[in-house]
């Protein structure tokens, strides 16, 4: 696995992957997800959690 990544095109700043993240790793910021690699432990609950495909791994 690899840390999560967010394509800032497609992220339509929903909050579904914030509520999701077990370690709080992610917030919105400008209207899109941001992720801190620093926190981000590769589990891959937000690739699955964002309704528009907008985080990879």
């Amino acid at each position: 696995m690899a840390k999560a990544v967010v394509d800032q095109d497609v992220c339509v700043g929903c909050e579904s992957c914030v509520g999701a993240c077990p370690v709080s790793a992610i917030s919105v910021e400008g209207g899109k997800a941001s992720v801190d690699a620093g926190a981000c432990v590769e589990c891959g609950t937000c690739v699955g959690t964002c309704p528009v495909s907008a985080i990879s791994q």
